[in-house]
């Protein structure tokens, strides 16, 4: 297993987005912690939680980031953005409209970081499926058209939460080991793909795009 305190090779900024109450706090703690809060209070400002694991016989540290979905904290944007290598854009499946809202927040994503960034669309509380708002072919279609992995989750039920963070990691793993993206010597392996050239292989067997429903 190795050393999962030992000096991390890979520290990859992965933000998560969406709207206020889509989980997006409940899936960090699942990730991080697995831990589900039925009282979680309302995200305020910006939070992040590391988690180190093993890919490929590297230690990668997950430094994951979220940010409350209301209007008013979006003055944080481009901080919060900077440096990301991976995103979570998160909506919930009984709510229409936090799915809606995913363009706007693909744009916003597109708007201000990496246009190489590994991109994870998650429908959260997939554990209440007959509320379900959003069928899982809207979903998948827009993640295809948008070349989006897709994931349905449940935070509560702890249903493919680390599926899809391990997902999104591996990814970006396959991505960044193949570049040098530390243009000063630095040792330091940095989580900027700034100044990259990244090609992504679109079958990729590693949660094809478009893939993943909920609960099977």
């Amino acid at each position: 297993m190795g050393d999962l305190n030992a000096k991390a090779d890979y520290v990859f900024k992965v933000v998560l987005i969406g709207d206020s109450a889509v989980g997006k706090s409940q899936l960090l703690a699942r990730f991080a912690k697995n831990e589900f809060n039925v009282d979680s209070k309302a995200t305020i400002g910006v939070e992040f939680q590391t988690k180190s694991l093993l890919i490929d016989g590297k230690m990668v540290k997950a430094q994951i980031w979220d940010t409350a979905g209301q209007e008013r904290y979006r003055a944080v944007t481009s901080a919060y953005y900077r440096g990301a290598v991976g995103a979570m854009l998160v909506y919930d499946m009984t709510k229409r409209q936090s799915f809606d809202h995913m363009t706007r927040w693909l744009e916003e994503l597109r708007g201000h970081a990496d246009k190489n960034i590994v991109i994870m669309l998650i429908g959260n509380k997939c554990d209440l499926e007959t509320l379900r708002a959003v069928p899982v072919e809207d979903a998948k279609e827009f993640a295809e058209r948008e070349k989006l992995y897709f994931m349905e989750t449940s935070a509560r039920e702890s249903t493919n939460v680390e599926t899809a963070f391990l997902t999104a990691l591996t990814e970006i793993y396959g991505i960044v080991s193949k570049k040098t993206l530390s243009a000063d010597g630095d040792s330091d392996k940095s989580a900027s793909l700034k100044g990259t050239a990244i090609l992504v292989d679109q079958d990729a067997n590693s949660g094809a795009k478009g893939g993943g429903g909920c609960c099977g």
